[in-house]
């Protein structure tokens, strides 16, 4: 552990906008002094450390202490991280887990209270949040937020029970996080008039600056499926005091290659300014959520990294309250082995219970999937069977059958038909199925789709992907979302099972598992399927999978 010591080196203060040559030294985990020195004594640059300003842990299927391990690497010293995929799956007792495991290593992770759980009455969570549990949870003092606000349906109609959590956030002076794809025109600014200021969810630049000049702070999220900086990034601009940077879900994979720093290196390839995109990645959410995260100023707290120049920006060290955690690609931080707890029911799911038979409409009405978004669309889709006959997936016109499967309780799977997951044969299922973490399959027959099913019934949870002669599984046995061992380790394992959805399966998308799982996402339309049927997201009501 390094505590006292001195750094020579150019510091970047984002702050006030200088680069200068400097001596720093940090003692007792904060910044003592800075002075500036002679330049040929610094050889490197040293800036504030990364955040994330909006996260969902969870979705790396690694605990709190592995996620640290790896996004240190990568000049991660903190996030804004809302536990609603834990708490959907275990409540309160998920939220508690999650800050148990975050104590135990050297990495600010700052959680929110998760205030849709679960995010709609139309499926089945393994837990609510209930008024009374949002407002114990707001009263911790590290619980620093109400996390995002899904149910903008409830928000723009002033549901009792939505406003209650969150006037007990501006209560106790805590911000409100949004949750809003596509909301645009007066709906927006009733959601924005609740007090709700952050946005994870645009999609496009114009709605990004309509809720910019609504009053609201727009989080550019690039994730391992939703991809927004390509359309965004021109906020950096127009826009600079108004933006932060997320990540929103971020696979083990494309963890262990890189988090916000790979943004900052794409802002700065297209030459914005250096001080406004490093505000970006630290200083706003540290600002916005008031979180005690060191920004290279005299008293703060050591979270601080080192590269090598701006230009190329290679991460060499990250330091967190003085300590070095992560050096030349190297994590410090080690390994704390939690323990496992999980909400889980074992059972075997009968063939007859996902058959669909042909009714008098002969279109099916199929969830239309986009690669690197969380929106979906429709198609119709003509099925050519007559009365009566059973009706399976089709292949050859990329028309799969969707089946979600209740892990909390005995009852009927629901099932429907997706298009553009691409597969050629075989299933895959997954327990991440967001918000309510149901198991989830699509596949190209129904003998697969229940070898997929029962393999994640006798894992308790996990991934898996099948075909005619071979399974993969990656079991997640802590709440069938996350796996309690190594980070690399975990990141191998989902780099194969993902190949093998891949080049085994056909599926063409840069993240299949991830797609899969944001297929159940009732609260970003346009249709998706949970465990009670078929759900159209824009009008917020069931559907049949049959069409006229």
């Amino acid at each position: 552990m390094q505590q006292n010591f001195r750094i020579f080196a150019h510091t970047i203060n984002i702050v006030n906008n200088t680069t200068f040559p400097c001596e720093v030294i940090v003692g007792n985990g904060k910044i003592v002094s800075i002075e500036p020195c002679n330049k040929d004594l610094c050889s490197t640059y040293i800036l504030p450390g990364f955040i994330d300003a909006h996260v969902h842990i969870e979705s790396s299927l690694l605990v709190p202490s592995e996620f640290a391990r790896m996004a240190v690497l990568h000049g991660m010293v903190g996030t804004v991280s809302d536990p609603h995929e834990i708490a959907n799956v275990l409540g309160v007792k998920g939220v508690e887990y999650m800050l148990e495991i975050a104590a135990q290593v050297p990495f600010h992770f700052f959680f929110g209270a998760p205030s849709c759980v679960p995010a709609t009455q139309f499926e089945t969570a393994g837990a609510t949040l209930d008024v009374d549990a949002v407002n114990k949870l707001l009263l911790r003092s590290d619980i620093w937020y109400l996390a995002e606000m899904m149910n903008y349906p409830g928000v723009i109609h002033r549901d009792p029970d939505v406003m209650a959590k969150i006037a007990l956030a501006h209560q106790y002076h805590k911000p409100v996080d949004g949750h809003a794809p596509g909301l645009r025109g007066n709906d927006m600014k009733l959601y924005v008039s609740a007090g709700i200021v952050t946005d994870h969810e645009c999609f496009t630049l114009d709605e990004a600056i309509e809720k910019i000049n609504a009053g609201m702070i727009i989080q550019i999220r690039e994730g391992s499926a939703a991809r927004n900086f390509e359309a965004l990034h021109p906020l950096l601009k127009l826009y600079p005091n108004k933006v932060m940077f997320c990540s929103d879900d971020k696979h083990p994979d494309s963890l262990m290659e890189g988090h916000i720093n790979l943004l900052v290196k794409r802002a700065l390839a297209l030459n914005y300014d250096l001080y406004d995109v490093l505000r970006a990645a630290s200083l706003h959410a540290r600002d916005h959520y008031k979180l005690p995260v060191g920004m290279l100023q005299v008293g703060d707290p050591a979270d601080f990294i080192e590269i090598d120049n701006p230009q190329s920006f290679n991460i060499l060290r990250t330091w967190i309250r003085g300590e070095c955690v992560a050096e030349n690609g190297k994590s410090n931080i080690n390994s704390v082995h939690p323990r496992i707890i999980n909400h889980f029911i074992e059972r075997e799911i009968d063939p007859t219970e996902i058959e669909i038979t042909a009714t008098e409409q002969s279109f099916l009405y199929a969830i239309e999937a986009f690669e690197g978004q969380l929106i979906t669309g429709s198609f119709k889709f003509p099925h050519g069977k007559k009365l009566g006959e059973k009706i399976t997936s089709f292949p050859k016109e990329d028309v799969l059958k969707i089946v979600v499967v209740n892990r909390y309780e005995n009852k009927p799977p629901a099932v429907a038909f997706i298009k553009n997951l691409g597969l050629k044969t075989g299933a895959f299922a997954s327990t991440v199925a967001h918000d309510s973490h149901n198991i989830i399959a699509a596949g190209c027959d129904d003998e697969s789709i229940l070898k997929a099913i029962q393999l994640l019934m006798e894992s308790n949870g996990g991934l898996a992907a099948v075909n005619e002669l071979e399974n993969c599984v990656l079991p997640l046995p802590v709440a069938g979302l996350m796996s309690n061992l190594d980070a690399w380790k975990i990141a191998d394992e989902y780099i194969q099972i993902d190949q093998f959805v891949k080049e085994k399966l056909g599926s063409p998308l840069r993240a299949p598992f991830m797609t899969l799982s944001f297929m159940a996402l009732l609260v970003i339309p346009e249709l998706k399927l949970s465990d009670k049927g078929l759900f159209d997201g824009k009008n917020f009501r069931f559907c049949s999978p049959f069409l006229a």
